[in-house]
């Protein structure tokens, strides 16, 4: 494939926007905590067994934060768990109007 067969398309800053999921603001931000959690327990080198211990959280939730299984987590249940890991959680809401119809992704 050439260069010249590829089109570069920005996206939104929120994937499962641009894929048009109904919930996407609450999956972004899931997305956004999960990656932090993981970034600790990797920074820690700790496994979720590890995490387990030293939190109270089951392993099993760590491992599904890990394996991006994010569904069955509440906003405040994975910020409890940042809680628990030591961390401090501020968080910033945005609102804009939302676009009804297909997204149209600004080429560039």
């Amino acid at each position: 494939m050439k260069n010249d067969d590829m089109e570069l398309i920005r996206g939104s800053g929120n994937i499962y926007r641009d894929f048009g999921r109904s919930n996407a603001g609450l999956e972004q931000a899931r997305a956004i905590i999960a990656a932090k959690i993981i970034n600790i327990l990797d920074e820690r080198k700790l496994s979720t067994r590890d995490a387990e211990k030293q939190t109270g959280v089951s392993h099993s939730e760590f491992s599904h934060i890990r394996n991006a299984q994010l569904r069955r987590f509440t906003l405040d249940r994975m910020i409890t768990i940042l809680g628990k890991l030591d961390e401090d959680v501020e968080v910033n809401v945005t609102f804009r109007p939302r676009h009804h119809g297909a997204a149209t992704p600004q080429h560039l």
